[in-house]
């Protein structure tokens, strides 16, 4: 993909009712052509408390991170979609953009690997809640 697709993004449906797979597509798409590299889209749901799905990209130095998720925030926001909350805005290192079911995490290539969320949710097994442990 490249920015070409942004041409018309603005008058692309709302993503205000959307669900979570089309919001992860959405950030996806924009990651994608804004150079993200090793995009994942990974479904928690039954795995995490807090979101039904990571989707998780690396920038190539801290600038890009900074700019990616900024430009995730804005593409999303120009659809009808703001975040509720975002955090590392400070840093250059990871960011999150937080839609409540899709949690968008951009990392540097350094802090990726030492958090290592893609093994960490691919390699977990959803364990069913019960009563006891809810």
């Amino acid at each position: 993909m490249n920015e070409d697709m942004f041409e018309n993004w603005a008058s692309l449906p709302s993503l205000a009712e959307a669900d979570t797979a089309e919001i992860a597509e959405a950030a996806r798409a924009v990651l994608d052509a804004k150079k993200a590299t090793d995009i994942a889209v990974i479904p928690v749901a039954g795995q995490s408390d807090i979101t039904d799905c990571l989707v998780l990209a690396t920038g190539n130095a801290g600038p890009h991170v900074k700019a990616l998720a900024a430009e995730v925030e804005y593409r999303l926001a120009m659809r009808g979609l703001s975040p509720l909350h975002t955090d590392g805005f400070a840093t250059r290192s990871w960011q999150v953009v937080d839609y409540g079911t899709v949690m968008v995490h951009v990392f540097d290539k350094q802090t990726r690997e030492f958090y290592n969320l893609d093994k960490l949710y691919k390699d977990a097994g959803a364990v069913p809640k019960t009563e006891e442990t809810k």
